[in-house]
């Protein structure tokens, strides 16, 4: 399946935000995709595609619509390229009796206790020292070895071990890099530079296992990142299939979601307005016809949701109860944690069946608020119908996470045929 070879692919490259913008910059413009940046004029052509890399870890692609005039509605999927993980501090190196570690602190909301005794490797970007003062340089790094592991105490050390014991993040959490050895010289040598001239990085401690199929028949994958990997596979592969249709097909790849959304690359800031206006206006609009575009609009969300857990089925809602294997989730909450909007949602559910997609409903139990996703904060900002859909997951934020090969698939269609119907609701 051509889908799970994307997913498998990104999974395997993508191991920080940056690698996952630049796997997926390779993959549009392998598609056909040319790169434009924010900070220069727009010469933009009807019926190319185009892509822009804003801060290397957020990226946004676009289609643009066959014919100006009586141009359809506009058509955006969102989802983020980070995950939770840890993040390596200024000044690393920390020495313990004669070992070697890194100092670290925890990014978004990790399960600690699942990154224990696993291979894990380190990947991002970092600054050197340059001839110009304003513009250092700037190396992408994957170290691709696993050169840390957290190891856990023996049960001999901690009798209580198996019932339950609270981590703390800043004493038990510390990678072991080695014997007598210093992080900051490793690195240096990876870039080919010396130590002072490192100025600055972020570096991203990431899971170095690969991921596998795993059940009896094979119906499950088992991976680091599946949250929220999955969508972006999803996403760069819809706006690269979608077929034509004479409207403004956007993907919006967010990084920071994991810890609120509210930066320069995330779906707090201004950056999806900016992008719809420098679209419109590039296509000779007036000021006045670019909001009414932009009004006639509507936006996925597309973020994993929780799957019914077999050991646990009493966490889960009493009526809306979703599986691995059977399909994407509509995600609704009346909080609005989940972008909730009747008639966004109905237009899924009616996509859905009459493209036979299978999907089903995910509500979180009335006294367990859940998570969110950046559907309500990009909806806050384009207040434009928007609905939260994903493949449902198992074991969400953990080291290793779980999902059904086959809701991948469904996702990839949902949103493809999201990019292709007409407002007619034939292609």
């Amino acid at each position: 399946m051509k889908e799970l070879e994307e997913l498998f692919s990104l999974l395997e490259e993508g191991t920080s935000p940056y690698q996952v913008v630049s796997h997926t910059e390779d993959y549009l413009k392998k598609a056909g995709f040319f790169g434009l940046s924010f900070g220069k004029p727009w010469d933009l052509t009807l019926g190319e595609k185009y892509y822009v890399n804003h801060h290397g870890s957020t990226i946004f692609a676009f289609t643009m619509p066959e014919r100006a005039e009586r141009m359809g509605d506009i058509r955006i999927a969102a989802a983020h390229t980070d995950f939770p993980c840890l993040r390596i501090k200024p000044n690393p190196d920390v020495k313990n009796a004669s070992y070697a570690g890194v100092n670290v602190e925890v990014y978004g909301g990790a399960i600690l206790n699942t990154w224990l005794d696993r291979p894990l490797s380190a990947a991002g970007r970092v600054a050197v020292k340059s001839g110009e003062i304003l513009k250092p340089d700037i190396r992408y790094v994957d170290l691709k070895k696993p050169v840390f592991t957290i190891p856990n105490l023996a049960i001999h050390m901690n009798r209580e071990v198996n019932k339950g014991v609270e981590l703390n993040k800043q004493i038990d959490m510390i990678p072991v890099f080695g014997m007598e050895t210093s992080f900051l010289s490793y690195l240096a040598k990876e870039l080919s530079v010396k130590e002072e001239d490192i100025l600055d990085f972020e570096l991203y401690i990431y899971c170095a296992e690969k991921p596998l199929f795993v059940g009896g028949a094979e119906e499950f994958i088992s991976s680091p990142r599946l949250d929220n990997l999955t969508s972006v596979a999803a996403l760069s592969r819809a706006i690269c299939k979608a077929g034509k249709r004479n409207g403004l097909n956007v993907i919006a790849l967010f990084d920071h979601e994991e810890i609120g959304s509210r930066t320069k690359q995330g779906a707090g800031s201004f950056m999806l307005n900016e992008l719809l206006d420098k679209i419109l206006l590039g296509m000779g609009m007036d000021p006045v016809a670019v909001k009414e575009a932009k009004y006639n609009s509507m936006m996925l969300s597309v973020d994993v949701a929780h799957a019914l857990h077999p050991n646990q089925m009493g966490k889960m809602d009493i009526t809306n109860q979703p599986v691995t294997g059977k399909g994407l989730c509509i995600k609704e909450a009346c909080s609005q944690s989940y972008a909730t909007d009747c008639e966004a949602i109905a237009v899924v559910q009616q996509l859905c069946e009459a493209k036979k997609i299978p999907y089903q409903k995910f509500v979180n139990r009335s006294d367990i608020p859940g998570g969110s996703t950046l559907g309500s904060i990009a909806s806050a900002l384009l207040p434009v119908k928007t609905v939260d859909i994903g493949l449902p997951l198992l074991a969400m934020h953990s080291a290793r996470e779980l999902m059904g090969k086959e809701d991948q698939k469904a996702l990839c269609d949902c949103v493809r045929e999201f990019f292709s119907v007409c407002q007619s609701g034939r292609k």
